[in-house]
C-alpha cells in the first residue's frame, strides 16, 4: 500500500503510472427479471446508499479545463451481476452474515414516490420476507466474491 499523501489509502498501488487495484470491491446484484429501466433505477438508488456511510468510497470532485467544478463520483468501478430471486436471498444472507456495508432495494419501492415511504415499506417487512429486487455490497474483494457466488456478470 502506498503511504503517499495524495494517493488512495485503500487501493494497492505499483510505481509511477500502473494501474489502481483496490483491495476492496462494489458490487450491485440485480433480480434478473427486472425490465431494463428497473434495472438502471434500482442500480443507481443502491450505490447511491453506499457514500452515505462509508464515505471511503468517494473519489474526489471533478473539474474540467474551464474550471467548473462537479460532484465527487465512486472512485472504484462498480460490477453489476445478475441473480435469480433465490440466489439474491442467499447472497442477501451472506452479506448478513458477514456484517458487511449494504442497501436493498425490495419490490414494493416501485409503488412508492419518497424516500420516506420507502423506508417505510422495508421497514413492514421482517428481514427474511423482504421481495429483494436488488442489493448492493462494500467491502474488501474476497468477502464481496464470496457474497456474489453464483451470480454472472450483468450482460
Amino acid at each position: 500500500m502506498s503511504t503517499h499523501p495524495n494517493r488512495n489509502p485503500h487501493a494497492d498501488v505499483d510505481a509511477g503510472d500502473a494501474p489502481v487495484r483496490f483491495d476492496t470491491k462494489i458490487a450491485v446484484l440485480l433480480r434478473g427479471d427486472l425490465e431494463t429501466w428497473q434495472r438502471l433505477n434500482v442500480t443507481a438508488f443502491l450505490v447511491s446508499g453506499l457514500g452515505t456511510r462509508v464515505p471511503e468510497v468517494m473519489g474526489e470532485p471533478y473539474e474540467d479545463a474551464d474550471g467548473v467544478g462537479y460532484l465527487p463520483m465512486l472512485r472504484q468501478p462498480v460490477m453489476v451481476f445478475e441473480a435469480t430471486k433465490e440466489a439474491l436471498t442467499t447472497a442477501h444472507a451472506r452479506v448478513l452474515s458477514r456484517a458487511l456495508p449494504r442497501a436493498v432495494f425490495t419490490s414494493d419501492l416501485f409503488a412508492t414516490g419518497n424516500d420516506r415511504d420507502n423506508r417505510a415499506a422495508v421497514r413492514a417487512v421482517r428481514t427474511d420476507d423482504l421481495d429483494l429486487v436488488g442489493l448492493a455490497v462494500y467491502g474488501p474483494r474476497n468477502a464481496v466474491d464470496k457474497v456474489v457466488k453464483g451470480a454472472r456478470m450483468h450482460p
